[in-house]
């Protein structure tokens, strides 16, 4: 069962792929001895001998007996157990099931960081900021971590950093020697770059799984439409909106900056006076390119080495506007014409860059919530306190196609996979017991455990959660356990787990029937009792093994705690279903068998 979450994780993972091996090498090793030490041990404290006779039978039997005797005696308390176990385990999921996440984040100590400038900056400003961002940062590079602890600085110790500047952009990527402190340095690191005027700042940690923009917790929205002044009016208003709605979320737009200041010179070309030359769209574009900043013209192969050709004018792409009118452009027939005879040339401002999804305008918005914000929940806010919201306020046209991608989208597919494949699941395990009992009904006894069985998965992550949660109080690092879609396998697995011990009990209850037992309440009594040693033995060793993947810490440790989270705890729920809920319901189902045969 250990092996399932490695088909979801990227081939180049290597260290991922260790805390696996690792994780699931440590399993077998502690089951294996927990079989030759702590197993017998428990059997000469707990008694796992046979007895029959009921005072001589150690306590614990005794005490899982008197509950299967309570919940059989009569029939309102067989339909209230029953009842109880339904409304129990509807409550548990409407109640204590977490909003859902896409895939384990695999986060490293190192971030990537941002620094997205308006079209009023130039290569010579972010160049300079660069320098000064990294005179200020180099000091903390391989630092003592005692000025930090003090709270003299608010930067961490970093062990590498690397600073690239472009025209529009500056960039940082930086990894902490302690990986506690990566949040620190992502805090530090947009601070000082929301300081410069009209930057926005975006802060992402590097991940082994995805993207290293924040690809698995990253709410992507993609606004597409026909007006640029409309479109980007409409993203700045998104990009607000979310910073009021989320708690300091982490916002990347692309294109990086939203506004039409930039200085641009629109080239139109005169078809008419082109065509008279015999000049095509293709050509006019790519004679325009090389004479002002170069263009890309071909590659050819020199033995195994690609080269690319490009183009270039005279003056080498260092063309002074005032002389673009002037450009000659070359005709086929054998003479040139100056620019301004075949196009206008016109001086403007517009954006930067285009952006396009299928053929349309477009921004894309990634909004990172915080990290309590589970990706399922920050959809919906989206969706809600966002989208609509600004719908209703007019500050978003109608004329605005909004659309939510990315992780959004994954997790959505996912999950109807993950439906898909539990519905065949369950058709199989159904088609197994009913090839075993040799019934159509009584296979149903059985997988009604499922559902309650996942139940307590569902109360085992809300324990994880929440105990995990108090931990800092006594000095140990928080634990929280997301219901990804890695998680979500736990139920698929259970299908197969589940589903031994109630196996056990009806097919003893029917055997003991068949064996001239008249009572049934007595049949499944006894039933529970043969088979609750091998039920005990059974349950307590595979917990025994599941426990290194729920409870030995480590980094990487929340890629795989999740399934074993929910199979561990999914298990112990069923050990408590099969001497409540199954003996009332199978005592409820085989008296009315018995009924019909003798009527």
């Amino acid at each position: 069962m250990v092996f399932v979450p490695i088909f979801f994780i990227q081939q180049e993972a290597g260290q991922l792929y260790s805390d696996i091996a690792v994780a699931i090498s440590t399993a077998i090793l502690v089951s294996m001895i927990v079989a030759v030490t702590v197993i017998p041990s428990l059997g000469a404290h707990l008694d796992f001998r046979g007895n029959d006779n009921v005072t001589k039978q150690p306590r614990w039997m005794r005490a899982c007996l008197w509950m299967v005797e309570q919940m059989t005696r009569n029939a309102p308390r067989r339909f209230a157990a029953v009842s109880a176990g339904i409304a129990g385990g509807l409550a548990i999921f409407i109640g204590l099931t977490p909003p859902a996440a896409y895939l384990p984040e695999g986060e490293e100590a190192k971030t990537f960081a941002s620094m997205n400038a308006p079209a009023s900056y130039n290569l010579a400003t972010m160049d300079e900021i660069a320098q000064t961002l990294q005179r200020e940062l180099e000091p903390h590079v391989g630092a003592s971590p005692e000025a930090f602890t003090r709270g003299e600085t608010d930067v961490p110790p970093i062990r590498t950093m690397g600073i690239q500047a472009e025209a529009q952009s500056l960039r940082i990527i930086a990894e902490t020697i302690d990986p506690a402190h990566i949040e620190a340095l992502m805090e530090a690191l947009t601070t000082r770059f929301g300081a410069y005027p009209d930057m926005r700042a975006f802060a992402a940690r590097g991940s082994i799984i995805s993207s290293n923009d924040g690809g698995t917790r990253s709410i992507t929205l993609d606004i597409a439409g026909n007006n640029l002044n409309e479109l980007y009016t409409a993203a700045n208003a998104i990009y607000q909106r979310a910073q009021q709605v989320f708690d300091n979320p982490r916002i990347q737009s692309r294109p990086s900056a939203l506004e039409l200041g930039q200085p641009l010179i629109e080239i139109t070309p005169n078809w008419t006076r082109a065509a008279e030359l015999g000049i095509d769209t293709d050509d006019l574009g790519t004679t325009i390119a090389v004479l002002t900043n170069g263009a890309y013209l071909d590659d050819f192969y020199l033995s195994d080495e690609k080269i690319d050709l490009y183009g270039y004018g005279p003056d080498g792409g260092d063309i002074d506007l005032d002389r673009l009118s002037t450009l000659p452009v070359h005709t086929p027939q054998g003479f040139s014409v100056p620019l301004n005879t075949l196009a206008e040339i016109r001086e403007t401002v517009g954006t930067s860059t285009l952006r396009r999804v299928d053929g349309r305008r477009s921004v894309t918005l990634n909004i990172i919530p915080p990290r309590s914000v589970a990706l399922e929940a920050g959809i919906e806010r989206t969706q809600r306190e966002i989208i609509t919201y600004l719908r209703d306020n007019q500050d978003l046209p109608a004329t605005l196609d909004v659309t939510i991608t990315g992780a959004g989208n994954q997790l959505d597919a996912t999950r109807e996979a993950l439906t898909d494949n539990a519905l065949i699941a369950l058709a199989i395990v159904y088609l197994l017991l009913v090839a075993i009992f040799a019934h159509w009904g009584y296979p149903l006894l059985i997988l009604a455990t499922i559902p309650l069985g996942a139940a307590g998965g569902i109360v085992g992550l809300w324990l994880m959660n929440t105990l995990g949660g108090w931990l800092p109080l006594i000095g140990i690092k928080a634990i929280s356990q997301p219901f990804d879609m890695i998680t979500m396998l736990g139920f698929l697995i259970l299908m197969g787990t589940v589903v031994n011990n109630p196996i056990l009990v009806v097919h003893q209850a029917r055997a003991n029937l068949r064996a001239g037992m008249s009572n049934v309440t007595e049949a499944v009594y006894n039933a529970v009792a043969s088979r609750l040693r091998p039920i005990a033995m059974t349950t307590l060793t595979t917990l025994c093994g599941l426990s290194p993947l729920v409870f030995l810490p480590g980094e990487g440790t929340e890629l795989y705690r999740g399934v074993g989270t929910i199979v561990l705890f999914g298990l112990l729920g069923t050990a408590f279903v099969t001497v409540t809920f199954l003996p009332a319901l199978t005592v409820m189902v085989l008296n009315r068998q018995v009924k019909k045969t003798t009527a």
